[in-house]
């Protein structure tokens, strides 16, 4: 089998982190197949430093190093002069102590693979590892999360796009391959750099722990679930609470809202009433899963795979949700899930609380996808395959 230096933007626990839930999981099944991974991360969170025991069972050796600023002058010199896109020597990267690690554990130990996970805190490395087979995955087009937050009127997003773009048409070019994790990812890459040979890798799901229970689910709950920090899911909440839900109770008097997840804002916080609950963060999300009656999901920006989708559908809760909130997964609308734009949103909730049969043929087609295409077995399987090929390339 084999050994694997794996460079990431970020530890792999806790995984409410969307972006931490693939290396904890990928590292994982990949060392129960006998893999050898050694992992070298980045870190900003106090807490990372004392929560490694949660995986260092999947890795030989574990070193987090604290994340530096970057600088605004930093990114204008990589932007406008080629030349320093990539990092050399470790003052010329944005983190001279990981770049320092990276050379360091080259030098002592073999590796048949680099993997990176991650992308502007991460790319520059590149030149370390060269003479490795290499893959980097960025998880997604920041530029396709920017265009979805431009066509909502965000200045910032404005900005920063063509940046981004800018950014995005060279940070992955020196890669053997890239991986992200939907189709809509893939196209905006490919659109900005053509020749970047690309591969699709979903996430994937734990099948036994997210599954159907048969306790029995609500009378009229919606049902969203998030990390707050994330503007997009922000915006979904404030759409659920101030056009969705009232126009919902018009003709259900008795509706309510969950709105689960870490770091909610004071200002979601004082929404609490009598049909609007905030939980804050929750042990397990499972029971909430469980019990909702539909899983509402009207994300109108964003980009990558949803896993709080992915977890909605292997738990068979019916799920409605706009076409950005599935991009990435195979559902067939009306079967698996029911996909509307947000003018219908209200419209199509009222119709699956009131018809119990669309209700279980969602929760079975949702949870039958699930096990067909998104576990993580299946998910490390692709990373198997890859590395197989792109080694047997070098």
């Amino acid at each position: 089998m084999k050994t694997i230096l794996l460079i990431s933007r970020c530890p792999p626990y806790p995984v409410h982190f969307g972006d931490r839930l693939i290396i904890w999981h990928l590292g994982r099944e990949l060392s129960r197949r006998g893999y050898t991974i050694d992992l070298l991360a980045l870190y900003d969170r106090e807490d990372d430093t004392r929560q490694i025991a949660e995986y260092e069972g999947f890795f030989r050796h574990i070193e987090l190093v604290r994340e530096r600023r970057r600088s605004g002058g930093a990114y204008l010199r990589r932007l406008f002069v080629p030349s320093a896109r990539f990092a050399a020597a470790a003052e010329a990267s944005f983190c001279p102590a990981l770049w320092r690690k990276i050379h360091d554990y080259l030098n002592r130990r073999d590796y048949d693979l680099a993997h990176c996970f991650g992308a502007v805190s991460v790319y520059e490395f590149h030149p370390l590892f060269a003479r490795l087979p290499n893959v980097i995955t960025p998880y997604e087009s920041h530029a396709l999360y920017l265009e979805s937050a431009a066509r909502r009127g965000q200045l910032s997003a404005r900005l920063r796009l063509p940046i981004v773009r800018r950014f995005e048409s060279f940070m992955f070019r020196p890669y053997d391959r890239i991986v992200v994790i939907s189709a809509a990812d893939r196209a905006m890459l490919e659109k900005l750099q053509p020749a970047l040979s690309i591969d699709v890798i979903p996430n994937g799901i734990e099948l036994e722990r997210f599954a159907p229970r048969h306790s029995g689910r609500d009378a009229a709950t919606l049902l969203f679930v998030g990390n707050y920090e994330y503007p997009p899911n922000q915006d979904a909440v404030r759409l659920l609470v101030e056009k969705l839900l009232p126009q919902v109770r018009e003709t259900l008097p008795g509706a309510r809202l969950q709105l689960v997840g870490v770091n909610p804002p004071n200002w979601m916080r004082a929404l609490r009433n009598d049909h609007i609950d905030v939980t804050g963060p929750v042990r397990d999300v499972r029971p909430f899963l469980a019990r909702a009656t539909v899983f509402a999901c009207p994300l109108r920006m964003g980009a990558g795979l949803k896993n709080k989708v992915l977890e909605a559908l292997a738990m068979g809760a019916p799920v409605v949700a706009t076409p950005l909130s599935v991009e990435g997964i195979n559902v067939q609308n009306g079967e698996s899930a029911i996909v509307v734009p947000v003018d219908r949103f209200a419209e199509e909730t009222l119709r699956l609380l009131r018809d119990d049969a669309l209700r279980e043929r969602l929760s079975l087609k949702g949870r039958a996808l699930i096990e067909t295409e998104y576990s993580w077995e299946r998910t490390a399987s692709s990373y198997e395959r890859l590395y197989d090929e792109i080694c047997g390339l070098r």
